[in-house]
């Protein structure tokens, strides 16, 4: 072997234009990719999505993942959660964490709905015409496992099915499609329209004139913060600013803070006394609210000294109200599970005085840390009437039990998307041993004593 070749790559030295030129293309790509190519190629689609409403005439529903970016709040008849993975070949699964049943009324309602930049609804109605034959068969000998994981659920059925009709069918519109028009949907079927927005782009992600294909997607990364109504509020200032851009979101981000209206209290979940709702519902004057307990996962952050869940020092607790020491995303969602045990005598402290209390759920974005505590409550102390028990309920704790107590939840709050860390924080808190008995409540939180009030000096200001 010539001693004078080089050994490993890092001894391979390249012509400094070559250096260069790869740091032009990536500077290239950046600009390609800004921000002010993203919100005008955004704009672009949602054109053809607002023509696709206008030929079929069906409401607009946006997928939350960035659905939102490509319809006019104005126009969005409501939402649902898919995630980008769903309906890709093998990934067929049923969700019962995302069920989306909410659309069976709107779809039975308005005889179908178009859905812009989505592909997921394979598990709907696979015809042959549209998936190949070997993805058609796999997903056909998938169809009975589909049924029992509803049927697994307790969901009123039949309810369910008096809202639709007709038998539901995808329809798939892309910037090819010739045949845009009404004639070419039968009026035997509900429809799905599954709406393409982004022109097809084959060289790359983006085009020569700035155009970028899939321009909503992963807006975390390129948006500043800013977010689907902002940019419809404001969309043409924002669409005409040049290099100001990035300012003018912040701005913008920074005013929408300040004056937006706090929501409603929370949603009542199906015949329950619970609600689920956001940080910033939460009333200011606790004592003069109509609950009679809030339990809060937004206010107190993640990185708060942690002391053993059991003992009044750990408690931000006053009578009406509990903080639990969640914040947003993962790192809230796996402290859910030091958390959870705080609420279980909080509630039965309250439930001595109201045998049916109601109880407020509150986190940031109201759609995940709180709904995990809400499932929590419902399949510690609600027996399968929906009931309130003071004493935990003998029925079977185990993940049917958990799923069906999701599916109520999600059937009274559509918008909701609990993270997989926050449902396996459930999970661990309700099922803490391996090969428990699925007969009995875990005897953990049975023998637990009731926190007492802590000292005032540590409770939230």
């Amino acid at each position: 072997m010539d001693p004078n070749l080089p050994t490993s790559t890092s001894d391979l030295l390249f012509p400094l234009s070559a250096q260069n030129f790869s740091t032009t293309l990536s500077a290239v790509k950046r600009s390609t990719l800004s921000t002010s190519n993203r919100l005008h190629s955004i704009y672009k689609d949602s054109r053809f999505v607002e023509q696709a409403a206008e030929v079929y005439g069906f409401p607009l529903i946006a997928n939350e993942r960035c659905g939102s970016w490509y319809i006019p709040p104005e126009r969005k008849a409501s939402s649902v959660y898919f995630k980008s993975t769903d309906g890709h070949s093998g990934q067929w699964a049923f969700s019962t964490r995302r069920l989306n049943l909410h659309l069976l009324g709107i779809t039975g309602e308005a005889g179908g709905l178009l859905f812009p930049h989505e592909r997921g609804v394979h598990e709907l109605c696979t015809p042959k015409n549209v998936v190949c034959e070997s993805e058609h068969t796999q997903i056909e000998a998938r169809m009975n496992g589909f049924l029992e994981n509803v049927s697994s659920l307790g969901l009123d059925i039949s309810a369910l099915r008096s809202s639709l009709k007709k038998p539901l069918r995808p329809y798939w519109i892309t910037r090819d499609s010739s045949d845009m028009n009404v004639s070419s949907l039968q009026s035997v079927h509900n429809y799905i329209l599954c709406c393409t927005a982004s022109q097809r782009i084959f060289d790359a992600e983006g085009s020569g004139d700035g155009y970028i294909q899939g321009a909503g997607d992963d807006s975390e990364g390129w948006a500043y913060g800013l977010t689907p109504t902002i940019f419809w509020t404001h969309r043409e200032k924002l669409l005409t600013a040049e290099r100001d851009l990035p300012d003018l979101i912040r701005r913008y981000t920074a005013i929408e803070k300040e004056t937006a209206i706090a929501p409603n209290y929370g949603v009542r979940i199906g015949p329950t006394s619970l609600y689920i709702g956001c940080t910033d519902a939460v009333p200011k004057d606790q004592q003069s609210s109509s609950f009679d307990g809030i339990i809060d996962c937004g206010q107190i952050a993640c990185n708060v000294p942690y002391v053993s869940p059991i003992g009044a020092a750990t408690s931000l607790m006053r009578p009406k109200l509990l903080h639990l020491r969640c914040c947003s995303g993962k790192l809230g969602s796996r402290a859910l599970r030091t958390q959870l045990p705080l609420i279980m005598p909080f509630i039965q402290a309250i439930a001595r005085t109201n045998p049916r209390p109601s109880l407020l759920i509150t986190c940031t974005t109201g759609k995940d840390i709180s709904v995990g505590v809400a499932l929590a409550i419902l399949c510690y102390f609600y027996d399968s009437q929906h009931q309130f028990k003071l004493q935990p309920t003998e029925e079977a704790l185990n993940k049917t039990l958990i799923r069906r107590r999701l599916a109520l939840i999600t059937l009274s709050k559509p918008d909701v998307n609990p993270s997989r860390a926050t449902l396996q924080s459930v999970h661990s808190f309700l099922m803490p041993i391996s090969g428990q008995s699925p007969t009995r409540s875990p005897s953990h939180l049975r023998t637990q004593e009731p926190i007492s009030t802590p000292p005032a000096s540590i409770l939230p200001r």
